[in-house]
């Protein structure tokens, strides 16, 4: 049963989660999306919409990874590949009520769960490159998987590029922090646009087995 869910949990766990937080970002006069980041979107009245936001992902996240362990049983990344999944999954559920402080705010003035939030976050930016630089070592040596392995490499190598502009892109510092939440985004979104296609292509995977079991 969680086989045939898990490539639908990626689909919509990725697609809802980016629908959310940029209709969020529209819609609240208080908020610039190409300044701030995504999390700040927990903070305020309506912040409980992005925390909700944050943990349904965080939930899809976690039914993707069992079923890709289920699917890569043996071989490359059949372990590593879904530990790092579940482990951006739980990083992203448990961010969610850890509501973060503003962006602006300096080091020594953040709260308690305010700096978790942040350390859960980093997690999720430092892993998201290397899951994909896992699988891609599974994909370019697997015949099913192939096709995948360009697209993969690409995106783990955009991601790690990314990661490192954020770095010079923090709303306290000077350089690119007017686009800090545009970046950030940008790193967001290509994750989920590989999450999106891998889980399609799981999907498409998971339903030859199926014809194959059955006209046998």
């Amino acid at each position: 049963m969680i086989k045939r869910v898990a490539p639908w949990a990626g689909i919509i766990g990725t697609v809802v989660f980016t629908i959310t937080f940029t209709l969020l970002g529209f819609l609240r006069s208080d908020y610039n999306p190409l300044q701030m980041y995504v999390s700040e979107l927990s903070i305020g009245p309506q912040g409980w919409i992005q925390i909700v936001n944050f943990m349904f992902l965080g939930l899809c996240l976690m039914i993707f990874a069992v079923g890709v362990s289920k699917a890569f049983t043996d071989g490359k990344a059949s372990r590593a590949g879904p530990v790092l999944l579940m482990f951006i999954a739980i990083c992203y559920f448990v961010s969610g009520p850890l509501v973060t402080d503003p962006a602006s705010m300096f080091d020594n003035q953040m709260s308690v769960q305010g700096m978790l939030h942040g350390i859960f976050g980093a997690m999720v930016f430092a892993l998201s490159p290397v899951c994909c630089f896992v699988f891609w070592r599974r994909f370019r040596i697997d015949s099913n998987w192939k096709h995948m392995q360009t697209w993969t490499f690409l995106v783990s190598l955009i991601m790690a590029i990314i990661v490192v502009l954020m770095k010079f892109a923090q709303p306290t510092t000077s350089g690119l922090n007017e686009w800090a939440g545009l970046i950030q985004r940008c790193s967001l979104l290509i994750f989920y646009a590989w999450i999106f296609t891998f889980s399609l292509e799981l999907k498409k995977q998971l339903d030859r087995k199926m014809i194959v079991l059955t006209n046998f």
